[in-house]
């Protein structure tokens, strides 16, 4: 059946998976120095900013788990 194909596949380790090294166009491109120069801005993401909705889910988020953690610890 194809059950007992696919165990057998699996067990003689036909699938091999990915690559053990990953490579990357960024790393690939540039030299080294421009990547450590690079500077990485939490609240600029790829162009794209956290906007007023964003910044209540995270203060919403952030209250939720505190509320939790206080009622966890004082009942």
């Amino acid at each position: 059946s194809d059950y007992n194909q696919l165990g057998f596949n699996l067990r003689s380790n036909i699938f091999q998976g990915g690559p053990l090294e990953s490579q990357s166009l960024m790393k690939d491109s540039y030299t080294p120095d421009i990547i450590q120069k690079a500077v990485r801005d939490p609240k600029n993401w790829h162009g794209r900013r956290t906007d007023q909705l964003g910044k209540w889910h995270q203060k919403n988020a952030l209250n939720r788990n505190v509320q939790k953690a206080l009622e966890d610890s004082y009942g």
